[in-house]
């Protein structure tokens, strides 16, 4: 079974990296959420089937609150990814489709576009993948991007996972079936 920590204990000591902190999605953070995704509609859209549909501020704290209910019930984690200095917000990474028998998650995540080129999702995204090992104790994560989506198969592959196969027309987004190529890491592969 996966062994999902009560949330208020990530909101009061969140995970942090270099340059980043990793808190818990919280209804508190709808209008920085609203904002990012609004600011990058056009660059997330095209990968990210739920964007059309946060039309409004209300939208985005929907999808806290649902953060917060997905992660009290062990459903998923996600988390804020924030500037350490100034607590921007820079998007989001996430613990997604809690399997907990098989000890398995799937890891998702986005970044505003100003944001971009400056290595935040992978730090971010190191970060979780070692804290569900070492906290949740998943066994295996799996990610998966379009196979066209270049700038998300990049972050994918400086993680390290193991590509395992295409999902043909896994998803449809922005009018458009998208192939999906899918990887894996172990909690037992080798960590860098």
């Amino acid at each position: 079974m996966l062994a999902v920590p009560p949330r208020i204990e990530l909101v009061r000591r969140p995970i942090e990296t270099q340059r980043l902190v990793l808190v818990p999605i919280e209804t508190s953070d709808a209008a920085d959420l609203w904002s990012a995704v609004d600011g990058s509609r056009a660059e997330l859209e095209p990968w990210l089937p739920w964007v059309p549909f946060n039309t409004d501020q209300d939208a985005s704290f929907r999808y806290a609150e649902a953060s917060a209910q997905d992660w009290d019930n062990a459903r998923a984690c996600r988390f804020g990814i924030r500037d350490k200095k100034t607590r921007r917000l820079f998007g989001v990474v996430g613990l997604e489709a809690f399997a907990h028998l098989h000890q398995s998650v799937e890891l998702g995540y986005w970044l505003r576009t100003d944001a971009t080129g400056n290595g935040y999702m992978t730090e971010a995204s190191r970060s979780v993948i070692l804290w569900a090992f070492s906290t949740l104790h998943a066994h295996r994560i799996r990610v998966a991007a379009a196979t066209d989506n270049r700038a998300s198969l990049a972050v994918i592959g400086r993680l390290g996972f193991h590509f395992e196969g295409i999902a043909r027309q896994a998803e449809r987004c922005s009018g458009r079936w998208l192939d999906h190529a899918v990887f894996g890491t172990l909690a037992t592969d080798a960590r860098s």
